[in-house]
């Protein structure tokens, strides 16, 4: 699909066209040992079902299963996982010291229509050889995935282009909530809403419950998708999310929704 060698069109162009993210097309699988790799598999589909779990059951959990892995070496696994245990704890947020935090917003909120409220996370993205990391924007109200993007690092560039392209394509929100991470918390990507007068919550610290829309759809898409399938490259990866959340938003039916699509939700249709 993409031609490094095409003599007009240079491969960020081409990755524009496709709708491909950069830093899919560059995917190098990351040098972590198999041993490890295969640790992080087992951590993620744990997390997804108990996502309190911290290091020290995470560990014992990992021994259950004949992984020798004792709490330190689980803790960096899941530092770069970007995982953290839901419980309130002291000291462990991978927020930034020096970015501004804001207050929740949306104690006893409920949604009111589209685009009263959006939400953001970052979650894990297995391979077969390594991992990325993906981003989504979530309109709470329908449940509608309004934009998403993949990564091999937990940068906060493709946070922010998720973001643009979100605002670009679909208006603002009245309230944008995400957790207190680096990412979320950076001038560059809280510039971004603030340029849009858009008011800035933020879940409290280790409250998964805060977000809770985006933790449903991350458990979804990973028995629905990811768990199923060996990807074997970013491209391929691209693919079959790309596929997967349109199905998502236009044909899979959502019980919370009366069975209606979040798209058509979305949409009023």
């Amino acid at each position: 699909m993409i031609e490094p060698d095409h003599p007009q069109l240079s491969v960020t162009r081409q990755c524009e066209l496709v709708g491909l993210p950069r830093a899919s097309y560059y995917y190098h699988p990351r040098p972590e040992t198999e041993e490890n790799l295969a640790a992080m598999r087992l951590i993620d589909e744990q997390y997804t079902r108990t996502p309190f779990y911290g290091a020290r059951r995470m560990a014992v959990f990992l021994e259950s299963q004949g992984v020798a892995a004792d709490r330190k070496r689980v803790r960096r696994l899941m530092i770069k996982m970007g995982l953290e245990a839901i419980y309130p704890k002291p000291r462990l947020s991978l927020s930034a010291p020096e970015h501004r935090i804001y207050p929740y917003l949306l104690s006893g909120v409920t949604p009111r229509g589209p685009n009263h409220i959006w939400s953001t996370d970052i979650t894990y993205i297995r391979m077969r050889q390594g991992f990325l990391f993906l981003v989504a924007i979530l309109d709470w109200y329908s449940r509608c995935v309004l934009s998403w993007e993949l990564s091999n690092t937990m940068e906060v560039s493709f946070c922010v282009d998720a973001l643009r392209r979100a605002l670009g394509r679909h208006g603002r929100p009245e309230i944008f909530n995400s957790d207190q991470g680096s990412q979320f918390t950076s001038n560059d990507f809280t510039g971004a809403l603030l340029q849009e007068d858009i008011r800035i919550s933020m879940d409290g610290r280790g409250r998964w419950a805060d977000n809770v829309f985006v933790e449903r759809l991350w458990r979804t898409v990973k028995y629905e998708e990811v768990y199923l399938k060996d990807y074997e490259s970013g491209h391929q990866a691209f693919q079959n999310l790309s596929r997967y959340l349109d199905f998502y938003n236009t044909e899979r039916p959502h019980q919370a929704l009366d069975y209606r699509t979040p798209a058509a939700v979305y949409h009023g249709a």
